[in-house]
């Protein structure tokens, strides 16, 4: 009953509308029982008291009500304007307010009084006015942190979407940067008169292109799907180099459902076979190994061809390549300093990227 209750509550109070009512019966229930105390035992009708205290209260809403559509009005006027204005309707509020609870307190103590009516009359107004600045503070700096609030809505809805476009871009360019270097390979055996390989190049390309059309690049896929649609490449590249090309892949404990940007690993394990594995007259290895340690993901991808010479090691991921630079930019966008990509070269020859991002499940 209780999560009801408050369920209901919660979904009555998501509008600004609701709100303001919560707020303006609250803190009015706030005055009257305030009022009613401090008087209770200075009065000897309670039944006058409460009566006049309705009309005191009723009046007040709806005087402060027609003071919040007089500010609506004025809130996009210059501030100059918005000040004036909004003085002179808390003045006009006050002053009205101070006449009906002067004449109620006329009607319900009588016309004897040591005071003289102009201080009395000047009492009441500085009391309304008094009340109804409060309200009014209370009133724009709510209205002023509601805007506040949208406008940093706005904000981050904007760099969400730069960032988005920003990622989509770049794991848009892997496809023509991919589908370059696949049709010049076909374009050689073409001129070479291999026609059959060239035709099953084709075929196995227009597979992983499809693949890739058909998921959203802004979807993380499971790392075991991820070589799933790594070895739709590989295919590609396996009729090229055949037996001269051989993949090892260990991905140990959870790295299998760990969570990956699509099309993460292409680009590394292209990277391997155009430097590492063509230079090679018997062709090579590659081998990707995964694990989760300390709540990260680890991802090597690693070859046994010539490795990289010592002095540009530190230029990689940064310099003219498109696709290992691409996959740099694409975890920087997404991780931040949560991620990093290190190169080095193995100590048996050959060139390995270690990757290490948050480990993300679905």
């Amino acid at each position: 009953m209780g999560t009801s209750v408050f369920n209901w509550l919660s979904d009555k109070l998501a509008t600004e509308r609701h709100q303001y009512w919560a707020l303006q019966w609250s803190g009015w229930a706030g005055y009257t029982l305030l009022t009613f105390i401090g008087g209770f035992f200075w009065v000897e009708n309670h039944l006058l008291y409460s009566g006049y205290l309705a009309v005191a209260t009723a009046s007040g809403i709806a005087l402060s009500e027609g003071m919040r559509r007089g500010f609506q009005r004025l809130w996009d006027k210059p501030p100059a304007t918005r000040l004036i204005g909004s003085l002179a309707v808390i003045i006009l509020a006050a002053a009205l307010w101070a006449a009906i609870k002067f004449g109620g307190n006329l009607w319900l103590y009588g016309k004897e009084s040591d005071e003289h009516p102009l201080v009395m009359s000047v009492y009441w107004f500085s009391y309304s006015f008094l009340i109804y600045m409060t309200w009014t503070a209370l009133y724009y700096g709510i209205k002023y942190y509601q805007t506040s609030l949208q406008q940093q809505e706005k904000a981050l809805k904007a760099e969400s979407i730069a960032h988005q476009s920003q990622l989509k871009m770049l794991r848009y360019q892997l496809n023509p940067h991919f589908l370059f270097n696949t049709l010049n390979a076909i374009s050689t055996l073409i001129l070479d008169q291999d026609g059959k390989t060239a035709n099953s190049m084709v075929t196995r390309l227009s597979q992983f292109l499809r693949h890739s059309l058909d998921n959203d690049p802004m979807q993380k896929v499971t790392l075991a799907k991820e070589v799933e649609a790594l070895m739709l490449y590989l295919d590609i590249e396996k009729v090229r180099f055949a037996d001269r090309l051989q993949i090892n892949i260990d991905l140990e404990g959870d790295a299998p459902r760990a969570l990956v940007p699509s099309l993460l690993l292409q680009p590394v394990v292209e990277n391997a076979i155009k430097y590492g594995i063509s230079q090679r007259e018997w062709g090579g290895e590659i081998t990707i190994k995964a694990r989760v340690f300390a709540g990260e993901l680890l991802i090597e991808v690693s070859d046994n061809g010539p490795g990289v010479p010592e002095k540009e090691l530190a230029g990689l991921g940064q310099g003219a390549g498109v696709g290992i630079r691409n996959t740099c930019e694409r975890l920087r966008a997404l991780y931040g300093d949560e991620q990093k990509t290190r190169f080095c070269n193995r100590p048996q020859g050959g060139l390995s990227v270690h990757l290490r991002i948050p480990f993300e499940q679905e």
